[in-house]
């Protein structure tokens, strides 16, 4: 009465061994399953009759692996990569990438087949992609041109575009590229890059590439790009100033210069202590360099833009300051001070 459970089961665990690696020798298998040779067989070909491509091996002890086919089978994860599966999509729901509504009807078809342990956990476990602030929702951008832009990447080959200064509906025409140009008759030639990586930042998604007729980084929107065919011919990747694709791109949009010893710094970079305990400061810093002092002091290190941007975003803190350095921003605090207290006066009537 229960050999059908069983050999469900058994199923699910041979599946599950499957998809754990990309070659098991027959043997391995049967031994992990606890099953002669010849039911691993069986149990094969009962996995093919549901639409999961199992490919044998040929070789002295024979063995299989499970390839990819033409259509999508059922799939099987384990709790850990369920709860992932629907955190990973309710994030893509927002991602500018032109898939949203197709992300919200795979999270409600992943979380209908999903235990009821799981569902409760996913259901609990709400997420949204907060970006900076100060973000607006970017723009939308082309499925079709995020796959070329991966593509190439991947491939590691040169990838040509047409690049627009501002952004259009739908893929980037060549003729936008004039048109926002000034409507010139001849078209700009398309950019040549070797493509690194792509990236979101602020809501929005760029391309990471070495420009080969500049002969540096630069960054690109790719809700500006509009991939031209064929790709160009392999190359060797660089190596990416910063040490990661995290440092460069956050070094770029902060107005460093990406080499030397300015990789990821502001302009202007000062510190304080605070009379805060440290772990309040941290759930507002985002950038920021805490040290705790003592249980209401801590040491804050910070940068910004301009030193009176500096001095604004440490006075949010309502707490006493001591400034360390360096003397700029103690004048910026001196200035300011001036400034506010100038506008707390009230205006003097003839």
């Amino acid at each position: 009465m229960d050999v059908m459970p069983k050999t469900s089961a058994r199923l699910l665990s041979l599946l599950s061994l499957l998809q754990a690696r990309r070659d098991w020798p027959g043997a391995l298998l049967a031994e992990r399953l606890d099953v002669s040779p010849r039911t691993v067989r069986r149990d094969v070909d009962r996995l093919r009759e549901l639409g999961y491509p199992v490919a044998a091996m040929k070789g002295p002890d024979g063995g299989y692996r499970l390839d990819a086919g033409t259509e999508l089978p059922p799939l099987l994860f384990d709790d850990e990569q369920a709860v992932a599966l629907a955190v990973a999509l309710q994030i893509a729901t927002a991602s500018g990438a032109g898939i949203e509504e197709a992300a919200a009807r795979a999270l409600n078809t992943v979380r209908q087949v999903l235990p009821a342990r799981l569902r409760h956990r996913v259901d609990t476990l709400r997420v949204t992609a907060v970006d900076r602030p100060e973000s607006r929702p970017g723009p939308q951008v082309d499925s079709g041109v995020l796959m070329a832009i991966g593509a190439a990447v991947h491939a590691r080959e040169v990838l040509r575009f047409d690049y627009s200064p501002v952004s259009a509906p739908g893929p980037v025409r060549p003729e936008a590229a004039a048109e926002g140009k000034g409507g010139r008759d001849v078209l700009p030639p398309p950019r040549r890059v070797e493509p690194h990586h792509l990236v979101t930042w602020g809501r929005r998604w760029y391309l990471v590439a070495w420009d080969l007729e500049r002969g540096d980084w630069r960054t690109f929107r790719a809700d500006r790009i509009a991939p031209r065919a064929p790709t160009g011919p392999r190359f060797t990747p660089r190596e990416l100033p910063g040490g990661s694709v995290a440092e460069f791109i956050t070094a770029r949009f902060r107005g460093a210069t990406a080499t030397g010893d300015g990789v990821g710094g502001w302009p202007c970079r000062g510190e304080v202590i605070l009379s805060l305990p440290a772990a309040e400061v941290l759930r507002h810093t985002r950038e920021g360099i805490v040290e705790e002092i003592g249980p209401d002091r801590c040491r804050l290190v910070l940068g910004s833009w301009s030193w009176p941007g500096l001095v604004a975003a440490i006075g949010r803190f309502d707490a006493d300051i001591e400034v360390i350095g360096p003397p700029e921003l103690r004048l910026a605090f001196a200035q300011l001070a001036a400034r506010y207290a100038a506008a707390a006066t009230p205006p003097r009537h003839p």
